[in-house]
């Protein structure tokens, strides 16, 4: 029913407190499904006091369970958990407070949640976009930072200032996108194309602070993971915390543990690098203060030698060793030559007692036939054959007769 009022006439708190307590019942029980944001469990109390976000558009209702119903869900409810509810819309007409009070709950979908997850994370990993093989080293002071960030967020606060802390001159490039909610995987992924296509971006760092699975699901949503693989500038994944891992912290080329991580991680500490050059510099000179003292002790060692002293020592020393060396060669060619000169007189000397003009000095002679050869033997020669005596000194010629028979010598031609 109507309550009736007027500006001359109007109702009282209670009435209207009654009057909201009436309608409000009537909804009923309804089912209602959203994410815990807060729960609040006080020891000894009979009630748990909680708050029930919409995962979309951060909407939210306290909700009021008996503490015995909450603690015998199993696993336990914690914070970031999704659920449904079948409640009944109350209002407390004392406080003017509105809630939902509990009557079930069923924690659902993130079991569900995690198993596509995995699932999604084995076929990924099978085409390798996760090997570590690939993954591409970070510039040592890079150019430009592209930085993909909630608006506003601490987490863009914290690699910004510590970045600068550490190079105060380093450039971002930011972009700020929602990282929560249905609209988040496709911002941050459009955020990422457009960064890696700036020339001067060298390095791309995707974060944002910690939260539920549901907080970070889009951080794991196949179209990102493959626009980061397929990126040609290296990104770092800052993603929550520790304990948070999505998909995008196994294909990013570094994983930084926090924010504050990936700043330390995308850019050198200026004090660090300037002290490291002092270090060097320092070890550079004494370096080569000790070259200098070794060569000035071998130069002194040096100037010392004879050959610095005297340096036509040296020549003179060697045109004696090449005039020794020139006596010996003279002597041992004339050795040669006179051991070659009584090799020939030997075999000269051979030579002449082999040779038929020495046997023919000691009285023998030569018979040579016509035809040129040496008779050596009577029946080689015919009777009336001419004849050629070889002598030491000259020859004769003759002409061989038939043997007579019965007389003592042959008749001479």
């Amino acid at each position: 029913m109507a309550l009736e009022q007027s500006e001359e006439s109007p109702a009282p708190v209670r009435l209207v407190s009654k009057a909201l307590v009436d309608y409000i019942g009537r909804l009923g029980q309804i089912w209602v499904e959203g994410q815990l944001s807060e729960i609040r469990r006080r020891p000894g109390a009979k009630q748990t006091f909680m708050r029930l976000r919409d995962v979309q558009t951060q909407v939210s209702l306290s909700l009021v369970a008996p503490a015995a119903l909450v603690d015998g869900i199993v696993p336990p409810l914690a914070e970031g958990a999704r659920v449904v509810v079948l409640a009944s819309v109350e209002f407390w007409s004392g406080r003017g407070d509105l809630h939902l009070r509990a009557r079930r709950i069923r924690a659902v979908g993130l079991g569900e949640l995690l198993a596509r997850l995995e699932q999604l994370k084995a076929t990924l990993a099978a085409e390798g976009l996760f090997d570590p093989a690939r993954k591409r080293p970070l510039p040592f002071l890079p150019n430009r930072v592209g930085l993909i960030c909630g608006r506003n967020s601490e987490a863009e606060r914290d690699v910004i200032d510590n970045a600068r802390r550490r190079w105060p001159a380093i450039p971002f490039e930011l972009r700020e996108v929602p990282v929560q909610g249905a609209a988040a995987a496709p911002a941050v992924t459009a955020a990422l194309i457009e960064l890696d296509a700036m020339e001067d971006v060298e390095v791309i760092v995707v974060t944002r602070g910690g939260g539920s699975v549901e907080d970070l699901l889009p951080f794991s949503d196949e179209g990102l993971i493959r626009a980061v693989a397929a990126a040609r500038t290296p990104v770092v994944s800052a993603i929550g915390h520790e304990r948070d891992t999505p998909l995008l912290d196994l294909v990013s080329d570094v994983r930084a543990s926090t924010p504050t991580d990936a700043a330390r991680r995308v850019v050198p500490d200026l004090a660090e690098e300037a002290r490291r050059i002092a270090d060097l510099t320092t070890r550079l000179g004494t370096r080569t203060r000790h070259l200098l003292d070794a060569a000035g002790r071998h130069l002194a060692v040096l100037r010392q030698s004879r050959e610095l002293a005297d340096p036509l020592s040296a020549v003179a020393d060697r045109a004696a060793r090449v005039e020794a060396a020139r006596l010996e060669a003279g002597r041992a060619l004339v050795s040669i030559l006179t051991g070659a000169s009584s090799s020939i007189d030997v075999a000269q000397g051979r030579l002449h007692a082999l040779s038929p003009a020495a046997t023919l000095e000691r009285g023998y002679a030569i018979v040579i036939t016509e035809s040129g050869a040496i008779a050596r033997d009577e029946a080689e020669v015919a009777d009336g054959a001419r004849l050629r005596i070889r002598l030491a000194q000259g020859e004769l010629h003759a002409r061989r007769i038939p043997a007579v028979v019965g007389t003592d010598h042959e008749e001479s031609p």
